[in-house]
């Protein structure tokens, strides 16, 4: 299973939201690259990289990181504030290995589909994170009235393989990531589901390994207040290149 340190932008700092609230925001670093180094020497071979700016609609520099980043000793893979063609074609021209899909896939799902005709289904990944067992989308300030299990059968009958679901209602609160939820996401699409909000504990880590059903889990607040050693995780895992 593969380990995936986030690195959330925000006004050009790594900060964590809790349940997605920007009014909730804990900022972390002033310099999203030398962080991305730190995991990556820590052994990260991912990073998860979300541009909340673009989430929320907000113009930001953070296409800048990305190429910082991407010239690093990892893969990235990005999220947010991709609603055209034209931002997923942005995103692998500044080093994305893979690139995360969420409100396009509501909004222009023709669009979601042409991206993995074009760019193959390891480079594409499917965001289904959900509120109240609802799509959310938007940078999770709205919702949309499709089950993730429904979007993501939609979207692996188009080739889809990578997905990510995050819990809305548990990210940054580090009581523990939805395991059953995530494994019950991934035998119901056929899709490699990564897991994601609220990993608190290793142990989060090695039940979600235990599923045999889980192909990911991404990390923020854990490791950045020090409750996850990334070492820990990764061991837990099954190593830097596990998955």
């Amino acid at each position: 299973m593969i380990i995936y340190p986030a690195i959330d932008l925000r006004g050009g700092k790594v900060v964590r939201l809790k349940v997605g609230d920007p009014d909730q925001q804990t900022v972390f670093s002033d310099d999203p690259a030398a962080t991305a180094c730190a995991w990556i020497e820590q052994g990260a071979a991912w990073i998860h990289m979300v541009n909340l700016d673009g989430a929320f609609a907000n113009a930001n520099d953070n296409g800048r990181i990305l190429e910082a980043v991407a010239g690093l000793n990892a893969k990235v893979q990005f999220g947010g504030g991709i609603r055209q063609m034209s931002d997923i074609e942005r995103a692998f021209d500044q080093g994305a290995a893979r690139v995360v899909l969420g409100t396009i896939l509501i909004q222009q799902p023709v669009v979601a589909i042409q991206a993995l005709e074009r760019w193959g289904s390891e480079r594409i990944c499917i965001g289904l994170d959900a509120r109240d067992g609802k799509i959310a989308t938007h940078g999770w300030q709205a919702t949309a009235d499709i089950t993730p299990a429904e979007l993501g059968q939609q979207m692996a009958a188009h080739g889809a393989q990578h997905a990510l679901y995050t819990d809305v209602s548990r990210d940054g609160k580090l009581g523990g990531v939805n395991v059953d939820g995530t494994a019950a996401l991934a035998r119901a699409t056929g899709l490699d589901v990564i897991a994601s909000g609220g990993v608190g504990a290793v142990e989060d880590i090695r039940r979600l390994v235990a599923t045999g059903a889980v192909a990911g889990a991404i990390i923020g607040m854990a490791l950045y207040t020090g409750q996850i050693k990334l070492s820990d995780a990764l061991a837990a895992a099954g190593g830097r290149d596990a998955g």
